[in-house]
């Protein structure tokens, strides 16, 4: 029986595709033909090729989801109809009542205040004496923003869960998060009125933007110009500097990632010499998805989707202050603080620049790939 066995597990060791050709056919081909088996050699062009388009980590970190439908069976879908007809025509309605609600509030009072700080130059100066009174229209402002910006959550039904304790104004610290739509400003503003750091918007966004959220110290840049890095580079490191300033915060990401992945953190926000304060925000998708694809939808569609849905499910975790160690580069700095996001968000690291979004892959880079595959294929022939 042993014996057997032997045979038939060297003659199945000894098997080769020829076994299963017809009688008389062989896989030899003339000489100067090109076979599979020379393709083959060629194949670690081809196996990146093919990785690329099967594991494509960075074009996975800027698509959102879709969610699973539920509504496929006659039991389901009348349940399903109910929710739409609740979320449209009942849910819908009384949040931009709320929010429009929130506005009248926000503008009745902000707009006498504003009118204040940026009236004409006799009246600022003299407001500018007074630094008691300058103050007390500042402190107006933060508790404005941060008003609106709680009607704004509650347009949504924003349910959001803050870990940690509430910043605090101090010199000298830059607060850094995680980075999935323009609402994360929205959600952490309403605790703190915090200066961000924008990308700056057209349209309405745009005129809050130079309005309103400058009140708070915000800062824009366009990634167009050149010359708005050095600018912005230049506001960072007075902001930190100010005692009375408000708290700075910067998306390092440098770009909406759909919370699922972190891409690379830019180093500006750790090159400042200041402590830098984590925070990790992690939204639960279960009745929305809260990422923002900006190349898809503009932010107006982006709130009536978020208006429209059941709630907005979020938690912020105010994070330990960390502060460059001895020897440590800022582009260490800035993976290790990525690190505590990720670990406590529960998001995968990639090693992706974020901008690479918004540029197209480099002419000369195509082409050394197609030279290197044009050799490798002319070395295989001329073998032959």
């Amino acid at each position: 029986m042993s014996s057997t066995a032997g045979k038939l597990v060297t003659s199945r060791s000894e098997l080769n595709i020829e076994d299963y050709l017809p009688s008389g056919s062989s896989i030899e081909e003339p000489r100067g033909k090109l076979r599979l088996l020379d393709l083959i050699d060629i194949s670690p062009t081809l196996t990146e090729a093919a990785g690329a388009i099967i594991d494509d980590s960075f074009t996975r970190c800027f698509k959102s989801n879709p969610p699973e439908p539920w509504n496929w069976n006659i039991y389901l879908f009348p349940l399903w109809c109910f929710g739409v007809v609740v979320r449209y025509c009942i849910l819908f309605p009384l949040r931009c009542l709320t929010l429009a609600f929130g506005w009248f509030i926000f503008l009745s009072t902000f707009i006498p205040v504003h009118s204040l700080l940026k009236g004409q130059d006799k009246l600022r100066k003299n407001i500018e004496v007074e630094l008691d009174s300058l103050f007390l229209l500042c402190l107006h402002c933060r508790v404005l923003v941060e008003m609106i910006c709680s009607f704004f959550v509650g347009s949504w039904t924003g349910v959001v869960k803050y870990h940690g304790p509430r910043p605090s104004i101090r010199p000298k610290q830059v607060y850094v998060a995680n980075h999935t739509s323009m609402i994360d400003f929205i959600v952490l503003e309403q605790m703190t009125a915090f200066a961000v750091i924008m990308q700056k918007h057209p349209g309405w966004v745009g005129l809050l933007q130079s309005t309103i959220l400058e009140s708070v110290g915000c800062i824009w840049f366009n990634r167009s110009e050149a010359k708005d890095r050095e600018i912005v580079a230049r506001k960072l490191r007075d902001h930190v500097q100010g005692a009375d300033n408000n708290p700075l915060l910067i998306f390092p990401e440098g770009t909406c990632v759909n919370n699922n992945y972190t891409v690379m953190f830019k180093k500006g926000a750790f090159e400042l010499g200041c402590t830098v304060c984590p925070i990790a925000i992690k939204y639960n998708k279960i009745f929305v998805d809260a990422f923002w694809n900006s190349r898809k939808q503009s932010f107006t569609m982006h709130l009536l989707q978020l208006m429209t849905s059941w709630a907005v499910v979020c938690e912020v975790w105010y994070l330990e202050p960390q502060t460059i160690r001895p020897g440590e580069t800022a582009i260490e700095f800035a993976e290790r603080v990525r690190d505590m996001i990720s670990l406590r968000a529960g998001l995968k690291k990639v090693p992706w620049d974020g901008y690479l979004k918004y540029s197209r892959p480099s002419s000369k880079h195509s082409e050394r790939k197609q030279q290197s595959f044009a050799e490798s294929l002319l070395a295989r022939l001329e073998e032959k």
